[in-house]
């Protein structure tokens, strides 16, 4: 045994603390069986209800499950990911994910400089906060609905607000965007190939789709996340700045945007998540994945491929490839931009 170290004099000896019972947790028998009684609920609920069909969606990418029993299920190894792959529809609807999360960064953007605007102190600060954020209390499909009126092409706010505007700058034969019926889009890109093409360049369903995100995003939750980003940045900064002689650019440069670094990092990550599973409401309710499938995201062919056409296997077998896509971006997102943001 080691020797023990005397005490100095007058030094009060200081009792070991108790031997921690049960365990690492420090549970008794008792208090862990009930404790495991409160998580069984939860837990058999996420195996039966996430963990077990998500297995079970793996299982039957790989057969040729079809609700109409046209023929007997049965296992086809990597034949729906062959299908998949050699289907021009399929890269068609991955570019039209990719197109519709091209409005990412502006939405972005536009959620900080909101959030900057709404840090100052200003007089009813709080009625310009709750007016911002408003559209997201509203139900998703009102909203959509609401946006599909406001792009008819015939009685609709925004052409009879463009119609004018252009035939004064263009002549009296320019007329305002069909919208929601136009297959063109900014990019150029065709309907039935993978490549562009200048027939199709213009403004069309995608766009408006894109410009209905920006608008209603930008007073959202990403703008709640730099309002509370910013109310953490210690105010002994912001003071330095100025005692330094640094103008509002000077300080948001080297303050205010390399304090929200971990706030834009988590902002971009969840928005690359969102923009990759996302197109299904507005696909569903404004277009129908049309016109000619231009609005036929990846989330969106899987419902019609599972739920309007039955192909049950096929469809599993482009969600889990969705899968793959959104693990990817998001292990790429975190490794460079974790470091970009302990390196800023």
């Amino acid at each position: 045994m080691a020797d023990v170290a005397p005490l100095a004099p007058g030094a009060t000896p200081v009792e070991a603390p108790p031997p921690v019972r049960g365990g690492r947790l420090g549970l008794h028998g008792s208090e862990f069986w009930a404790a495991l009684a409160f998580l069984i609920p939860n837990f058999s609920g996420f195996l039966l209800f996430t963990a077990g069909p998500v297995l079970f969606s793996l299982v039957v990418s790989f057969t040729n499950w079809s609700l109409i029993r046209e023929e007997p299920t049965q296992f086809i190894g990597f034949a729906n990911f062959a299908q998949m792959f050699g289907d021009t529809e399929f890269w068609l609807y991955f570019l039209n994910t990719g197109y519709l999360m091209l409005g990412m960064p502006l939405s972005i953007a536009g959620s900080l400089f909101l959030a900057l605007l709404l840090s100052q102190k200003l007089r009813g600060l709080v009625v310009y906060r709750t007016i911002f954020y408003l559209p997201s209390f509203t139900a998703g499909v009102a909203l959509l609905i609401l946006w599909k009126a406001l792009y008819n092409p015939d009685f609709g706010p925004i052409n009879a607000l463009l119609d004018p505007l252009l035939r004064g700058l263009f002549g009296p034969d320019a007329q305002a965007p069909t919208w929601l019926l136009s297959t063109k889009n900014l990019l150029g890109l065709h309907v039935e190939e993978v490549r562009l093409t200048w027939e199709q360049f213009g403004l069309g369903a995608r766009d408006a789709i894109i410009f209905m995100g920006i608008w209603t995003a930008i007073g959202g939750a990403n703008m709640l996340l730099y309002l509370a980003g910013i109310s953490n940045i210690p105010q002994e900064l912001f003071e330095a700045a100025q005692i330094d002689g640094a103008g509002p650019w000077a300080t948001f440069r080297h303050v205010t945007w390399p304090q929200l670094a971990p706030t834009t990092f988590f902002i971009i990550v969840m928005s690359f998540i969102g923009g990759l599973q996302g197109g299904f409401e507005q696909a569903r309710v404004l277009t129908s994945g049309g016109p000619s499938g231009t609005t036929t995201t990846l989330a969106y062919c899987i419902y019609t491929k599972a739920f309007e056409e039955f192909q049950i296997g096929y469809a599993s077998a482009v969600s889990w490839v969705l899968f793959v896509i959104i693990a990817i971006v998001t292990l790429v997102n975190w490794k460079y931009g974790s470091r970009e943001t302990v390196d800023g």
